[in-house]
C-alpha cells in the first residue's frame, strides 16, 4: 500500500513539473479579414469597408485547458458610403482591443483546438462624414465569440486559424440629431503564428 501511495505521489508531482515548465505565455501575430455585417436603420443605406489588418494577441494559460486572451492593434481607417447618395461620405478610425476568456481541448499531437467567448471595446476617433454634417458615437460595447484551431509546428511555433463574432454597434447623427443605429458586427477571419515561451 505504501509503495502505491509513494509511486501516485511521484507521478503527480512529475506531472505538475511538467506543467510547470511549460511556460502560460502565447504570443501570436495574425492577418485578420474584417468582414462587416452592416446592418443599417438609419435610412441612409450606410456600409463600412471590409479590410485585412494586421493583428497581434497574448494569451495567459491558467492552465492546460483554460487562458485568456488580449487582441491588439492599430487604429485602423475605415470609409463609409451611403447608398442613398450614391457615393462615399466620409472615414472614421476605430480600435477595438477585446478580451476573450478561451477553453482550449486536449486534441492531439497535430491539432488543438478552442473556443471562447468575451468582451470587445472600440473606440470610434477622428470622425469626417458628410463634411462634418454627420456623427458617431465615440465607443462602443459589445459580446465577442470566438473558435479557432493551433496546428503546432514543433514544441514552441504553432500555425494558427481563428474566426470571431464581435458585436459593435453606433448611433449615427445627422446635423446633432440621432438617425439611429449601424450595427457593424463583423466576422474576423485570421491566421497566423503562434509562439509560447
Amino acid at each position: 500500500m505504501k509503495k502505491l501511495i509513494v509511486t501516485t505521489a511521484v507521478c503527480a508531482l512529475l506531472s505538475s513539473a511538467a506543467f510547470a515548465q511549460e511556460s502560460p505565455w502565447m504570443v501570436r501575430v495574425r492577418a485578420v479579414n474584417i468582414d462587416m455585417a452592416n446592418k443599417d436603420a438609419t435610412g441612409l443605406g450606410l456600409t463600412v469597408n471590409n479590410k485585412t489588418i494586421p493583428e497581434v494577441d497574448v494569451t495567459y494559460f491558467f492552465n492546460k485547458n483554460m487562458a485568456a486572451e488580449l487582441v491588439l492593434t492599430v487604429p485602423q481607417k475605415q470609409t463609409v458610403n451611403s447608398t442613398v447618395l450614391a457615393a462615399d461620405i466620409g472615414t472614421f478610425k476605430h480600435l477595438p482591443p477585446t478580451l476573450t476568456l478561451q477553453y482550449h481541448f486536449d486534441g492531439s499531437s497535430d491539432m488543438k483546438p478552442y473556443v471562447g467567448a468575451g468582451v470587445n471595446y472600440t473606440q470610434i476617433t477622428q470622425v469626417n462624414l458628410l463634411s462634418g454634417g454627420a456623427n458617431v458615437d465615440s465607443h462602443s460595447w459589445g459580446t465577442a465569440l470566438q473558435a479557432g484551431i493551433d496546428f503546432p509546428i514543433d514544441k514552441n511555433l504553432s500555425f494558427n486559424i481563428d474566426i470571431k463574432k464581435v458585436l459593435i454597434n453606433t448611433n449615427v447623427y445627422v446635423g446633432g440629431v440621432n438617425n439611429g443605429v449601424l450595427k457593424l458586427n463583423p466576422t474576423l477571419i485570421g491566421v497566423g503564428l503562434g509562439y509560447r515561451f
